[in-house]
């Protein structure tokens, strides 16, 4: 007898992967699934946690109260909670919420399956739930860096990579389902092979993901500055496949706060690699991501921040509040000293500067033609990225035309408006 089943997944893409197996295991046992539903109506519901930081582990806790809510009156059985959350507080959160039937970590698949279905974890399988033309193909578990702030290696561990021959399988049966661009994701590709073949290995990955047939954009995510493989750059310009595109998180630019951060960096020696990156991978685009108000963070620091991100003119770039995580290095030794009012300010401050320069980029592409991959309708339009945009999190294109446009599929748009964070344009005819 076919089940149904509502799964909820909370904040990054790496948990969307995880979400993405259990749903497939589920569903090779013959239960229906149903992601992010907007009405749930299933009797059973599994809620797939994030508990990076403050906001994230709010939203976690406000759903999982939704759901015990709707237990209480009837309309759902058993509520499961399984991720992010779950792992890092597996003591505290039964005693909480004894509401939830069950709480599995990030990596109790199959515990999880057992109780649901009482069939052991067996073989491969993956339920996509995006388009069916992109997919997040995840290379690594675990952090190894151990930076001030942050919670990631408390709940993932240690880096810990996938077999080459095991990414690459997952590529190809990826291709078979239509997709045609990889997102490669983990908490550090850069690490990507030093545990498992003592080298660096994400060169060469990439290079092999290039060769599967049917794959034509590969995006490079979660890139870390310190002991950065610099034999990507050549394989990026090189290959036609690998996106002008490249996420590596900085945090920020004072020697002084990059020391505090644990982040094994100097200044000098990350702008270095900005340089070096952008002569060697020319026209890259380079997305970002910034701290304010880390502990010891002071009013000259700050505005040595923002007179950099004025300087680099990131392509992208996003920022947070600093958030004091239970269990870090930071919490640990750093008393939070800046006050929330502050970081908020500075934040609105960052992010302002920053959308001044994307406004100014994007004007800078008015009348250029574009190839343009097509995400879905919306409205009046259809919206689509361009190589330079990660889905979910980066710009759009929005093209008005009165031709139905394939999602999925790519073509050439002449930009003919630009806005901070969106183009609009319209296909151009080849003859």
């Amino acid at each position: 007898m076919t089940r149904d089943i509502d799964i909820l997944t909370l904040g990054c893409s790496k948990n969307l992967v995880d979400t993405e197996r259990l749903m497939g295991h589920l569903q090779a046992l013959g239960w229906r699934c149903h992601h992010d539903p907007a009405v749930p109506r299933s009797r059973v519901a599994v809620i797939n946690t994030c508990g990076f930081i403050g906001d994230a582990k709010e939203e976690s806790i406000r759903t999982i109260l939704q759901f015990a809510q709707r237990k209480s009156t009837g309309g759902l059985e058993r509520l499961y909670v399984m991720g992010c959350l779950s792992q890092r507080y597996a003591k505290e959160l039964p005693q909480e919420l004894p509401e939830v039937d069950g709480w599995f970590g990030k990596f109790d698949f199959d515990a999880l399956l057992r109780k649901l279905t009482r069939t052991p974890l067996e073989g491969f399988h993956r339920q996509l739930t995006t388009p069916p033309h992109y997919a997040y193909l995840k290379i690594s578990e675990g952090c190894d860096r151990m930076c001030s702030y942050c919670a990631i290696p408390l709940i993932t561990g240690r880096h810990r990579s996938r077999p080459e021959e095991d990414i690459l399988r997952e590529a190809e049966w990826l291709s078979e389902q239509g997709v045609k661009e990889l997102n490669v994701i983990a908490q550090d590709i850069s690490s990507y092979g030093l545990d498992l073949y003592k080298e660096h290995r994400l060169p060469s990955l990439v290079r092999q993901l290039a060769a599967v047939s049917g794959i034509e954009w590969i995006r490079l995510h979660y890139t870390y500055p310190t002991d950065f493989p610099l034999d990507l750059l050549r394989v990026m310009a090189e290959e036609r496949k690998v996106c002008n595109y490249l996420d590596i998180a900085l945090q920020h630019s004072a020697d002084h706060i990059l020391s505090l951060m644990r982040r094994h960096i100097t200044a000098a020696e990350q702008d270095a690699l900005i340089e070096r990156i952008r002569c060697e991978v020319p026209g890259i685009y380079l997305r970002t991501t910034l701290i304010v108000g880390h502990p010891g963070e002071t009013q000259e620091d700050f505005a040595a921040l923002k007179e950099w991100v004025r300087r680099m003119r990131f392509e992208r770039m996003g920022a947070f509040a600093y958030s004091h995580e239970e269990g870090t290095y930071a919490y640990r030794h750093y008393k939070d000293d800046v006050p929330d009012e502050v970081k908020q300010e500075r934040l609105r401050e960052l992010m302002a500067i920053q959308q001044e320069i994307a406004e100014e980029q994007q004007q800078s592409l008015i009348g250029q033609t574009i190839p343009v991959l097509i995400d879905r309708q919306e409205g009046g339009y259809f919206v689509g990225r361009t190589e330079h945009d990660s889905p979910e999190v980066d710009n759009e294109v929005l093209i008005e035309t009165s031709n139905h446009l394939k999602p999925g599929q790519f073509y050439p748009i002449r930009i003919s408006r630009a806005e901070a964070f969106d183009l609009y344009g319209v296909v151009c005819r080849q003859s």
